[in-house]
């Protein structure tokens, strides 16, 4: 059965397709009703079921024969260790640590804040909540104290696991200070704080609420999973919201197991017992996705990475972990491509490892332009799928269904919708475009299983935030274009749009053409303020890794390239040569942050920022550019 056709079968009875899909978990209690849209446009899906995530991520495949099967690969370039965890040894980790829990007086419904680095205990806590239904936040290890307050505030947990110190290139990140500063300031105080040490940089436990990770459950007695309804919520991830405040996304536990479960093969197309590695964080949501819940419902072994593309020790990091361990699907962000891209052009390092294992690469987190997605097509050899999915929605809005039907390759598009989404390009007064034609991207109410439902103690801000702009439409708050064959086109957020004497430009449409020039590896365009026209477009350049030509020739090469290829309106007001880009710690590049800089505007230094100090390197460029202008 081709795509058109599974995706017209949802079409023609949702509830039905989705019903059917559910029946390969383990459910307690089997849902009769699918939908409930009582609450509309609150709608919870599975809410008459009873299930557990652990024991269909972890324990049945035990209880079928599979406790030997690993579970779980830890990779670590930057502490130079290594370790696989069995289904069963899993097993025994995740349920001692859930006894402690119950020791401890948690309890269904209450919620644990996980702010750790890469290591396997990050997931045997995630599975240890969703074991006795206690809700996990987990928060990016390293954040900064002010950051992991609010959420802690917010969030209200009655423990926080964390450990003793991360690891990056640059050096250990010691996170008990953090964590220290950041139950100070809160005005929420969590009762215990369970910190796994580690040798690289040991920690003391000074606090009466601190207390050592195997002291905790030394003595827990290990209990079985416990059935949760299928609206349960199995946890809060918080994103960026514009008014400088987290937005707390909640996953219902039900939808979100049969929305992956049916990604697994039907979108990455691999079978159980295969290696499937999203090399992200578990502080993202493709982390929560994609390296612990969806490759372990389907019986997958998953890639725990601590480590990065490049520096780790080379720009041949993520291709030996590829061939170490014969992973048959590789989910990463193409800014990690880019920054492989740049330290090793020629990819002279692939040719030391045999990834004769990989059949598919998916890239997501940001638009991946056509250029790059060209280059590791001819480097490795396989289909490279750009998909397009949001922290909201949990999976994929659009991709290519490989497990499905491998659709032929269309470079800048991010595919066609998946099943259970309805998307719609509109203008501003909510209208339909024709196609081609650049506008804002919406899908249709309900949302599948999977989604958000709403966001935690925050009903007025999710219908405000994502619901009040286009009655009976979820606003993605991406901005792109569909064409005649339904094919998706995302090309910037829709703030990122720029408008230049009345016409509309997308950041990723300029930035496809400057990063097709030979020299370039990265680039960003941003909108700055200009007197005339309102906005003119302004590019910030990354030159690979030897490139030694004359900066200036390359800056107007690539505004030439624009004017040829878009037209003179989209001529760029400043090409500017720089080191290196903002971006957050997903690889998300700031521009908005950097048109506030070149208009002289105030703003917050973003909390996920990767290295602040960018931005005075970023200052110092556009100021050398004559940004902010003095316009009087």
């Amino acid at each position: 059965m081709g795509y058109r056709k599974v995706y017209e079968q949802w079409r023609n009875d949702p509830e039905g397709f989705w019903l059917e899909h559910a029946r390969a978990l383990d459910w307690e209690v089997m849902p009769k009703q699918a939908l409930s849209a009582e609450a509309a446009p609150f709608y919870a899906w599975f809410r008459d079921g009873m299930i557990n995530a652990c024991h269909n991520a972890v324990d049945r495949h035990v209880d079928t024969g599979h406790g030997d099967q690993v579970a779980i690969i830890y990779d670590s370039p930057v502490t130079d260790s290594k370790e696989t965890i069995t289904f069963r040894s899993l097993q025994e980790r995740v349920a001692r640590l859930a006894g402690g829990m119950l020791s401890s007086g948690l309890s269904v419904g209450d919620r644990a804040v996980i702010y750790m680095p890469m290591i396997p205990d990050a997931l045997v806590a995630m599975l240890a909540c969703s074991r006795i239904g206690v809700i996990h936040s987990v928060v990016f290890g390293g954040f900064a104290a002010r950051e992991l307050a609010i959420r802690i505030n917010d969030a209200k947990p009655k423990v926080v696991f964390s450990a003793s110190c991360g690891i990056e290139p640059s050096g250990i990140v010691r996170y008990k200070p953090l964590l220290d500063e950041a139950v100070a300031l809160a005005a929420h105080k969590p009762d215990q704080c369970i910190i796994r040490q580690r040798p690289e940089s040991a920690c003391t436990l000074d606090r009466p609420q601190d207390v050592d990770w195997d002291d905790y459950i030394a003595d827990a007695s290990p209990p079985p999973c416990l059935p949760l309804a299928g609206d349960h919520p199995a946890y809060i991830l918080y994103t960026s919201g514009t008014t400088g405040e987290p937005k707390g996304i909640v996953r219902p536990t039900a939808g979100h197991m049969v929305a992956l479960h049916w990604t697994m093969k039907n979108i990455y197309d691999v079978e159980p017992g295969e290696v499937f590695w999203a090399a992200s964080d578990i502080g993202w949501v493709v982390g929560h996705s994609y390296i612990c819940y969806a490759p372990l419902l389907t019986r997958n072994t998953t890639v725990v990475y601590e480590g990065k593309p490049v520096g780790t020790p080379d720009a041949g990091a993520f291709w030996r972990v590829l061939d170490e361990y014969r992973v048959s699907a590789l989910f990463t962000a193409p800014t990690a491509l880019r920054a492989i891209r740049r330290d090793d052009p020629a990819a002279a390092e692939l040719e030391r490892y045999d990834l004769s294992a990989l059949r598919t690469l998916f890239l997501a987190g940001e638009r991946a332009d056509p250029d790059t997605i060209k280059w590791a097509e001819k480097h490795l050899k396989v289909p490279v799928i750009d998909h397009w999915w949001q922290t909201e929605t949990g999976w994929a809005i659009a991709g290519n269904p490989v497990g499905i039907e491998l659709l032929p390759v269309r470079h800048g598009s991010a595919y066609v919708a998946m099943p259970g989404y309805d998307l719609q390009v509109l203008d501003e007064s909510g209208s339909e475009v024709p196609r081609g034609t650049l506008g804002s991207i919406a899908i249709r109410l309900p949302l599948p299983p999977g989604t958000f439902p709403t966001l935690w103690n925050a009903d007025d801000r999710y219908r405000s935030s994502y619901l009040e702009q286009f009655p009976g439409y979820y606003n993605t708050g991406d901005a792109g274009f569909m064409d005649e064959d339904d094919h998706i086109f995302i090309m910037a957020r829709t703030d990122d749009v720029i408008n230049v004497a009345g016409h509309r430009l997308s950041t990723g449409a300029l930035e496809e053409v400057i990063i097709s020039h030979p020299d370039v590896g990265e680039c960003a365009v941003i909108g700055v303020a200009d007197p005339l026209k309102g906005q003119v477009p302004l590019a910030l350049v990354c030159l690979n890794a030897g490139v030694t030509t004359d900066r200036k020739r390359i800056g107007t090469e690539c505004n030439q390239l624009v004017r040829q290829q878009i037209g003179p309106i989209a001529g760029m007001a400043a090409v500017g040569i720089v080191k290196r880009l903002p971006k957050t710690r997903s690889g998300k590049i700031l521009r908005a942050t950097m048109a506030k800089i070149a208009d002289g505007v105030s703003f917050n230094t973003p909390a996920t920022i990767d290295d602040p100090a960018i931005l005075d390197e970023i200052g110092e460029s556009l100021a050398a550019l004559g940004y902010p202008a003095d316009n009087g």
